[in-house]
């Protein structure tokens, strides 16, 4: 069923608050041991309090009012969908694979053939076929993203449109903070929702202050209309056994109370050589759906444990990019990886005040608490010799974070108005320390297992962190949609007026200051999406991202900065962009040309520290999506991008390409269901990636990858009962490559052959 042109959507405003937790100081016997829990910061604890009031007084309010007109196609709470005269925007597209649209921050959820901003949404269809073990699996179908490893451990670290998005600035449910920063299960997701593009107007500055070139939303998983009962077992390569539950319901008179509860474990060895790892993860979520307010409550714990995990590889002194080393090959120390656990949860509540006005308020809170000792090899040739050091930090963080609104949708004559106004807040602390020890020779393709050393510092110390750093972000949020020709066209018009106030502390030497930034920015926004059918829309947009600026240094060169201590205002990266959009009905289509321009600091002629620097990154991107012919289902696309240097430090850098870009990547993916079978379907991919630079100067140079997927799956009914099983395999010819290049010189190598099977029935 097509969207027509003039379907208007309410749009969220939301209050919500987010906590991020510290990590636990001991040693590496703590990997699957429980972390102790810390105690919220009195802000947070009254935001939460706050929010449940006005959840309270609302839900005391609710009463029906049969005079009310039926809100159009209003969804909120993450597809929950209250009242709908037409298809929901999060509503699964022809094949399953995608959704029809998503969060588009303070916009809410709509129709993505109905904003002017690109984004695609993966669905739990799509997650559970292709057997997902990390969030990375799932952005893996988008041909304008691409992940690696973190500086030095194991969290995952997303490039899109050419600029990086740390996992510690994934959205959940629209609120930063709230999801584990380094790796997620995918069991406990119900969308992966991707914006292409800059977004601090939609969703405001990020903790880290990454996702320039675009950002990740995470939907929850909540209760369904018809119940779900699934139990399933799995195995993968080389010993990883996993069980899963997933249940939900829905009761009341009008079904109006949900309650959906996921539930995995899973541990055994990888592919990789000596690497294993071990997942505990569940999520309970709970709904109210009545007249006129809407309440949901998610929370959710996770524990991950990696031992012996192969990690990055620094260049060093390495001239050239090595040859990537077997794909299973593991070069790091069997006594080093990795603990984490993290508990977040968040409350929201939505209300219709009248027909034309509705408010949002909502609290969340996490805690996280991590523990590594980390080991990387740093090259000191082209022939793959390499040193190592055991490197170990414990890192604790709790955040805060709170939005409200309102949303007004009203008529001035024939011009149609949807009006967002929206403030928000967030407060994170953290706690860190580093030790470390040992200096031993080892090889990529031979490598040499070494005896855990002893530290030769300890600054800290790890067995009890001290603050390192408060981060508290503000921001207030007005815009306008405003709709011509029976809405056909529409304009959107807004800013977002942010603060950013960031304290540093010295490791080791507690409430000892080292730094203190705070500055006031505006993000603007404008954007226009044309319905020419239908079937066609083109759009345009400006939108800003928002990042720290820097401080200027007291010397560089030798010599002295003049403008030493200086604090430059915050980065504004500004991005362009028109494209076109195609839905058929069964089979969908987007092309987009964008241009972002993220500024840098450089050193000028008078050695002072300026705003003079660029990354220029041009592209076009193209994606397709939908189910052509019944039983054939096709996803993926291509980007293309000039990821260009501009007045680099004296020049030496301009025209060439930033750190790992790749100008190309394509993404090919179909299923196959055969006719008049138990739905047996076959699948393939193929992922394609261009060479890259490790280094500004370009001498660096990453090879271009090609990867193949490959599964089949079946559903039969097995004494009344649907029983799927599932078979995949990733990385089919078990290529040895370098997956990515990080900014810090190192590089992420690619995992092996993972051959995957799975069964589960539906109760």
């Amino acid at each position: 069923m097509q969207q027509p042109c003039n379907a208007r959507y309410l749009r969220p405003i939301l209050i919500s608050i987010r906590i991020t937790g510290p990590c636990c100081p001991s040693g590496f016997a703590m990997f699957a041991s429980s972390l102790p829990r810390h105690r919220l910061a009195a802000s947070v604890r009254f935001a939460l309090v706050g929010a449940l009031l006005l959840s309270a007084s609302a839900y005391a309010a609710d009463t029906p009012d049969d005079q009310r007109k039926p809100q159009e196609n209003a969804t909120t709470l993450s597809g929950v969908q209250v009242s709908a005269d037409m298809v929901a925007p999060t509503a699964a597209y022809a094949g399953g694979q995608v959704a029809r649209g998503g969060r588009f921050g303070v916009l809410g959820n709509q129709d993505a053939m109905n904003v002017p901003f690109a984004l695609t949404s993966y669905t739990d269809t799509l997650i559970r076929a292709q057997q997902a073990r990390t969030l990375g699996d799932v952005v893996d179908n988008d041909p304008a993203v691409r992940y690696g490893f973190g500086y030095g451990n194991y969290s995952q670290q997303f490039t899109i449109r050419g600029f990086q998005l740390y996992s510690d600035d994934i959205g959940f449910d629209g609120l930063y903070g709230l999801l584990p920063r380094q790796l997620l299960a995918p069991e406990l997701i119900s969308r992966v929702e991707i914006f292409k593009g800059a977004n601090a107007f939609l969703n405001g500055i990020s903790i880290g202050g990454s996702g320039i070139g675009g950002g990740i939303n995470i939907a929850p998983k909540r209760a369904e209309a018809e119940p779900i009962t699934r139990v399933g077992v799995d195995y993968g390569s080389d010993s990883q056994i996993g069980e899963s539950i997933d249940i939900g319901r829905r009761w009341g008179a009008n079904k109006e109370f949900g309650l959906r509860v996921n539930a995995v474990h899973r541990e055994g060895g990888t592919g990789i050589d000596g690497e294993t790892r071990r997942l505990t993860a569940a999520a309970i979520a709970f709904d109210y759906t009545g007249e006129r307010l809407r309440i949901t409550t998610d929370v959710g714990y996770q524990k991950q444990d990696i031992m012996g995990g192969r990690s990055t590889v620094f260049l060093g002194t390495a001239t050239e990019v090595p040859r990537a080393p077997s794909a299973r090959t593991n070069y790091a120390q069997p006594w080093s990886g990795s603990s984490l656990e993290d508990t977040f949860g968040v409350v929201r509540a939505e209300y219709d005040f009248t027909p034309w006005l509705t408010g949002y308020v909502a609290a969340g809170a996490h805690h996280g608490n991590e523990f590594g000792d980390y080991v990387s090899p740093t090259l000191s040739d082209n022939n793959g010799n390499a040193n190592e050091y055991r490197f170990t930090v414990p890192y604790i963080a709790n955040t805060g974070t709170g939005e409200a609104g309102l949303n007004a949708h009203f008529d001035t004559g024939d011009v149609t108005h949807r009006v967002t106004l929206g403030f928000s807040a967030l407060s994170t602390n953290k706690k860190a320390a580093y030790a470390g020890g040992g200096f031993f020779a080892t090889n990529l393709y031979k490598p040499t297992a070494a005896p855990i050393p002893d530290y030769s510092y300890d600054v800290g110390p790890i067995s009890d962190p001290n603050y390192t750093g408060r981060t508290q972000l503000r921001s207030l949020a007005l815009s306008d949609t405003i709709g011509f020709m029976d809405d056909r066209l529409q304009v959107t018009l807004g800013a977002r007026r942010q603060k950013l106030h960031v304290i540093g502390y010295d490791y080791g030497q507690p409430g000892a200051k080292n730094s203190e930034y705070e500055q006031y920015a505006t993000s603007p926004v404008a954007g226009v999406n044309f319905r020419i059918s239908d079937q066609w829309a083109v759009y345009a947009n400006h939108i800003e991202a928002l990042t720290q600026g820097g401080q200027a240094p007291k010397q560089s060169g030798g010599e002295d900065v003049p403008n030493a201590g200086k604090v430059l205002a915050p980065f504004k990266a500004k991005q362009n962009e028109v494209g076109v959009k195609w839905d058929a009905g069964n089979v969908g289509s987007s092309l987009g040309l964008y241009q972002i321009k993220q500024p840098s600091a450089v050193f000028n002629a008078a050695n002072a520290y300026v705003l003079d620097g660029e990354q220029r990154n041009r592209g076009i991107e193209w994606n397709f999506y939908g189910e052509p012919v019944t039983g054939v289902r096709i996803l993926g696309g291509a980007n293309y991008v000039q990821p260009t240097l501009v007045n680099t430090q004296s020049g030496v850098d301009d025209g060439h390409d930033a750190i790992g870009v790749p100008r190309f990547q394509a993404n090919a993916g179909v299923e196959w269901t055969i006719p008049n079978s138990s739905d047996l379907t076959f699948s393939a991919r193929a992922i394609r990636t261009s060479k890259q630079f490790a280094d500004t100067a370009n001498k660096l140079r990453v090879p271009a990858w090609t990867t193949y997927d490959a599964g089949a799956r079946i559903t039969p009914i097995i004494e009344g009962k649907p029983v799927t099983f599932n078979l995949s395999v990733e990385n089919l010819m078990n290529k040895g490559y370098w997956a990515s290049a990080g900014i810090g010189n190192y590089l992420t190598q690619g995992a092996p052959r993972t051959v995957m099977v799975s069964a589960s029935v539906d109760l």
